[in-house]
């Protein structure tokens, strides 16, 4: 009788060990669980792909604000002077379609931003009025790649507003009494000016010659001149101020105008952005609408 309380306690001592040996095993393998989901995340982060962190780490920094390499920055263009209000347009366009970029412009006659450029000013981006003056550059070794033709142009006369000389043709350039400018020989305005003469057989006896074309709109725009030639562009662009006088010789002189990306370049990325521009439908546009045309 006096063994079953004895029994009792044993019984119930043995399945208190039983319940407690399965609770360790519980939280065992509770733990063990766990621990198996941490290590695979861990192998997976470190398994990961160079590519596949990398390009986390640029979404993180582009959330932040940051912009990728090579797409904030200052391109410097040398463009020739026909070209300052498209251009000008476009840098525009330009900055808005790549926030924290800046184009600076240096209009100039094509012939002496060549000797700016091979004398080592520095820039970015070309944009020659002609392609004699591209081919001066390359072969001076600052050219990077090949140049891209992008539009062409032709010349016109202006004459101060209303035309009071009533000039109707280039011939009527040679008037004595007519006080007449055009743009330097080695310009590219003055050398289509110089191939209209030897087309032509006439030859002309300017008062100046300018150092680029925007100077000879301004001579007759302020009454230095009673008429000079220009590019069509010009004309268009400065509206009233100058009355042009179409002639037909000058379509047989057509200027192709040709752009690269120079040896120099300290944005060449941003410079072959620029360039994408100016030759895509965006800037062609704008070039049209500015009476440039098409290159050939």
């Amino acid at each position: 009788m006096s063994r079953s309380p004895s029994g009792r306690t044993l019984r119930g001592a043995a399945a208190a060990v039983v319940a407690f040996a399965a609770a360790i095993a519980l939280a065992a393998c509770s733990s063990g669980s766990s621990s198996s989901g941490t290590t695979t995340a861990a192998s997976a982060a470190a398994s990961a792909s160079p590519s596949a962190k990398a390009s986390g780490s640029v979404a993180a920094s582009a959330s932040a604000g940051s912009a990728a390499p090579g797409a904030s920055g200052t391109v410097t263009v040398f463009a020739a002077a026909s070209l300052k209000n498209t251009f000008t347009e476009l840098g525009q366009t330009f900055a808005q379609q790549n926030p924290g970029t800046t184009v600076t412009f240096n209009f100039a006659g094509s012939s002496d931003l060549v000797t700016q450029i091979t004398g080592g000013a520095p820039a970015d981006v070309f944009a020659s009025a002609d392609q004699n003056n591209m081919t001066k550059a390359t072969t001076a070794g600052v050219v990077a790649g090949t140049p891209v033709n992008f539009a062409s142009n032709i010349l016109t006369i202006v004459t101060q507003p209303g035309n009071p000389k009533g000039i109707k043709g280039f011939s009527d350039l040679t008037s004595p009494d007519l006080q007449v400018v055009v743009c330097a020989p080695q310009v590219p305005c003055g050398s289509a000016t110089q191939k209209v003469e030897q087309n032509t057989g006439v030859t002309l006896t300017p008062v100046s010659e300018e150092s680029s074309v925007t100077d000879v709109l301004n001579k007759v725009q302020t009454g230095q001149a009673d008429a000079g030639l220009v590019y069509v562009t010009d004309a268009a662009g400065a509206g009233d101020k100058v009355t042009g006088v179409p002639f037909p010789e000058a379509a047989a002189v057509v200027n192709v105008y040709p752009i690269a990306t120079l040896t120099g370049a300290t944005q060449p990325a941003l410079a072959s952005k620029f360039i994408e521009l100016v030759t895509g439908p965006d800037g062609q546009q704008v070039l049209k609408d500015a009476g440039f045309e098409p290159a050939p």
